[in-house]
């Protein structure tokens, strides 16, 4: 828990803004906030219906008004960034740096920085994104994760068709439990870390989609299988499920060109205190959305 008492009385809580609040990892992030008794203010692009346990707020990062909004009184951001060009972050960050917060910056371990030019559009962004926050002087903590587990929630629809899940082969990452980043950004938004190298976050293991594939099918007690398909049938596959266009081609891209990583880490363990846990255990903890 954040202290919350000073030398003459109650200190006031930490109040933390945590952009993209209604998805699966913000949720995650925002949960483990409140648990920690942070003031959390939720981003959200609409209402949506009833959200309770935290303040919410509506708006979009490229709006500078919803921003400057949106930051008020705030201390700390956890900023995930969700358009694939960094161009529109421009006002955004004047907003941050107007208001200066700490900034938790959700990145990917794709990134090379030895690269003059990204892999894919996905990892260009973020590489973008991270030299905007330090050029802005925010001094970020990054975050950079890997593949997250929650990704695999898109197999569902085939998982409940039949037994073989279908898609483009991705390079092999060690996977990590979006809980785990989660806990991560929490313990990195209520600590004091002036770490000036990113955060690597990862699982404890390298898999293959043919890895989570079968992980999967073993915590339903089902022999599931993945099938490789080529770039042309996937893209379209997703057009077809109306996908945006520009999306689809960044996935492509990163399919086709995104090396393989044998990299593990001990950097969730860093911040959290404990090792990061495995898909098997989220795929245990989820099966009941697959059946």
């Amino acid at each position: 828990m954040p202290d919350t008492t000073g030398p003459t009385g109650p200190a006031r809580r930490s109040s933390i803004l945590v952009t993209g609040a209604a998805g699966n990892l913000g949720r995650e992030v925002v949960a483990r906030l409140r648990a920690r008794g942070a003031r959390v203010r939720g981003l959200v692009r609409d209402q949506g219906g009833p959200r309770p346990g935290a303040e919410w707020a509506v708006g979009d990062l490229t709006d500078p008004a919803a921003m400057r909004a949106a930051l008020a009184g705030v201390d700390a951001v956890f900023l995930i960034w969700p358009l694939l060009d960094s161009a529109p972050a421009q006002d955004m960050v004047a907003e941050l740096g107007a208001a200066a917060p700490r900034v938790v910056y959700l990145s990917s371990t794709a990134i090379d920085d030895r690269a003059v030019r990204q892999s894919d559009p996905i990892v260009q962004v973020h590489a973008d994104m991270e030299a905007l926050l330090r050029e802005a002087g925010l001094r970020p903590v990054v975050l950079r994760s890997d593949t997250l587990a929650s990704n695999a929630r898109g197999w569902a629809p085939q998982v409940r068709a039949g037994d073989v899940v279908s898609g483009p082969e991705i390079a092999r990452t060690a996977v990590v439990d979006e809980r785990d980043v989660a806990d991560a950004a929490a313990a990195a938004l209520l600590g004091h870390h002036d770490r000036h190298e990113p955060y690597l976050l990862t699982g404890p293991e390298v898999l293959s989609r043919a890895d989570q594939v079968a992980l999967l099918g073993a915590a339903l007690g089902r022999r599931l299988r993945f099938r490789a398909v080529t770039a042309d049938l996937a893209r379209s596959r997703m057009l077809a499920d109306g996908r945006p266009e520009r999306l689809v081609e960044a996935l492509v891209a990163a399919s086709l060109r995104r090396p393989e990583s044998d990299r593990v880490t001990d950097h969730v363990e860093r911040l959290t205190g404990r090792p990061a846990g495995t898909f098997a255990r989220w795929a245990v903890d989820h099966a009941a959305e697959f059946g």
